[in-house]
């Protein structure tokens, strides 16, 4: 016998079998209050879901994009002008170019994604392109990696060399995140 689902009920009963009519009733009735009863985990599961969209639109929106421009502002420019001319400053300019480019990539392909991930912190799901997501979100693990391993040695190595480079890069990250403080110290 075939589990049938509350809209599937059949308006037509057997007046030769009842019981058996009765019977499949139960079925689809027993089937769809399991259902229910996953309902509360359903409700974390949803409320999870737009916790984290939430959460990662303000991260967009709050660091992401500033961390992009802290780095194309601030760090990229010192590390290229404070590199040794030749082999060291095209490496410098090479990696650069290569991560405001991943840059430009990852925030477009956040572009595409923000308007479904809002309408999942508001509840709705429908829409999100779940491979995108995943493209993004490997991406991203991919371009902190090649940063960390690659880029900040060098900017570290190059920087080092001179502690007023290394603190002008400080202190110009740091008047960019406190608004209101005077032009000058």
């Amino acid at each position: 016998m075939s589990l049938r689902t509350l809209s599937q009920v059949d308006t037509c009963v057997d007046v030769s079998a009842p019981l058996k009519t009765l019977y499949h009733s139960h079925e689809g009735i027993v089937k769809q209050l399991r259902e229910l009863g996953e309902l509360p985990r359903l409700a974390q599961q949803m409320a999870q879901a737009r916790r984290v969209s939430a959460a990662s639109v303000a991260l967009f929106r709050d660091d992401v994009l500033l961390h992009h421009q802290d780095e194309e502002r601030d760090l990229f420019p010192a590390v290229i002008g404070s590199a040794s001319p030749g082999a060291e400053r095209e490496s410098a300019q090479a990696l650069t170019a290569r991560l405001v480019a991943e840059h430009r990539e990852l925030e477009q392909m956040w572009k595409t994604l923000e308007p479904s991930v809002r309408a999942v912190a508001r509840g709705r799901a429908e829409g999100l392109d779940a491979v995108l997501l995943e493209r993004l979100v490997q991406a991203y693990v991919a371009h902190a990696r090649f940063e960390e391993e690659h880029f900040l040695p060098l900017a570290q190595a190059i920087l080092g060399r001179n502690p007023n480079h290394l603190g002008a890069v400080g202190v110009a990250l740091h008047m960019r995140r406190k608004p209101g403080l005077p032009g000058y110290i």
